[in-house]
Formats: structure tokens, C-alpha cells, sequence
């Protein structure tokens, strides 16, 4: 309830105007939130070393896919940067996890039955609206 209450506070005008708009304004503001949370935790240089490296791999995997040996030591390679970058992104995920569920649970009470974009439910309409913002969020604040 007091959740609820909270929510309605912060986001209740954007939902007023429109479902849309209130969608579009949560989406925006939680991926910003992530995005920096994300930055922040991490250590930005090594996984850009690492997301770099894990590019060159994916290149040479290109040039020996008629060598399967060759191929299976550079993919193994590959995995183990892959690991490396994902251990390195749990901690912003542990961090973001809870306050995005209370978030999702009062969006589901507040977009119950509501179409919001084209037909789509409102976590639909979340996901489409929070992938774009990411990936124009990520580059403007250089997140890797």
C-alpha cells in the first residue's frame, strides 16, 4: 500500500496523461537509472577491454571456420572473456533486481487490462520502450 502510494506520487501524473506517456516516462527513467547504476559498479575500461577483445575473437572465428580446431581454441577463448564480462555485471544486476520488481508489481496493478501500444500489454510495451532508450543511453553516457 504505502508502495503503491509511492509510486503513484512519482509516476501517477505521467500515467494520468496518458498510459502511453506514463509508459514511455517510467521505461525512460528506469533504464536511466540502471544505465547509471551499471556505469557506476563496474569497472568501465576493463569491459570495454573486454567487450573489444570478445570482438576480435568473434573475427577470428570468421577467418578459421574451415579450421575446427583452431575455431574450439578460439571460442574457448572467447567463453572464458565472456564469463569474465558477465561476473563483472552481476553486481548491477543484484543491485537493480528488487527495486525493479516493486516497480514491475505497481506497474501490473496500475496497467491491468490497459492496451498501451498497439495492442500490447504494458510489459511488452516496457521491454520495446526500455531497449531503445538502453541502447541510446548506453551510447550517450558511454557505457560498455
Amino acid at each position: 500500500m504505502a508502495l503503491n502510494n509511492f509510486f503513484n506520487f512519482i509516476f501517477g501524473w505521467a500515467v494520468n496523461i496518458s498510459p502511453l506517456i506514463g509508459m514511455i516516462v517510467i521505461s525512460f527513467f528506469l533504464t536511466l537509472i540502471v544505465t547509471l547504476v551499471y556505469k557506476w559498479t563496474t569497472d568501465q575500461v576493463m569491459m570495454k577491454s573486454l567487450k573489444d577483445e570478445l570482438k576480435q575473437h568473434q573475427k577470428e572465428m570468421k577467418n578459421y571456420k574451415d579450421d575446427p580446431k583452431k575455431m574450439m581454441e578460439i571460442q574457448g577463448k572467447a567463453m572464458e572473456k565472456n564469463m569474465k564480462y558477465f561476473m563483472h555485471s552481476l553486481k548491477p544486476m543484484i543491485i537493480t533486481f528488487i527495486p525493479l520488481i516493486l516497480v514491475f508489481g505497481w506497474l501490473k496493478l496500475t496497467y491491468n487490462g490497459i492496451e498501451v501500444l498497439f495492442g500490447l500489454s504494458w510489459i511488452w510495451s516496457y521491454i520495446i520502450f526500455s531497449m531503445i532508450f538502453s541502447i541510446v543511453l548506453r551510447k550517450v553516457l558511454k557505457v560498455y
